[in-house]
């Protein structure tokens, strides 16, 4: 018996949860309302990557005793990186995100090569997400 894919949770703080909701679905994502509450949402982007958006007050409840949330604005503790299918792909996933209220190629070293294409933006917590375009050769 074939094990199915693993799947990706990740959990974020916002500031704002609704203009956050309406970022993430101009950027693709899809709102999950059977796990949502009025301080938090499951946003999915496919059948594997799912994030969290959980307002900054009640992210508490979820890390350890004695530990803050950061500000994504001052302090980056994690790069988040989703696959696109071509470099016109990658260049949409940051256009959608900048149209949205988001921050593009906030990072000056992307890449671009025949092999690999990488760009970023910024959501608006902050939180970085960069878009990768790499050949099949290249995984491999």
């Amino acid at each position: 018996m074939a094990s199915k894919p693993q799947k990706i949770f990740i959990s974020i703080s916002v500031s704002a949860l609704e203009p956050s909701i309406a970022f993430y679905k101009a950027i693709g994502f899809t709102p999950n309302p059977k796990f949502a509450d009025s301080t938090s949402i499951m946003m999915v982007l496919s059948e594997t990557i799912y994030v969290m958006l959980i307002a900054s007050e009640r992210f508490t409840d979820f890390i350890p005793a004695g530990r803050t949330t950061s500000d994504a604005r001052k302090t980056t503790e994690v790069l988040l990186c989703l696959s696109a299918d071509s470099k016109e792909a990658v260049d949409d996933l940051v256009a959608k995100a900048t149209a949205a209220g988001g921050k593009a190629d906030v990072v000056a070293k992307d890449v671009e090569g025949d092999s690999m294409y990488i760009r970023g933006f910024e959501d608006l917590d902050g939180h970085v997400w960069k878009v990768a375009w790499m050949a099949e050769e290249t995984i491999m």
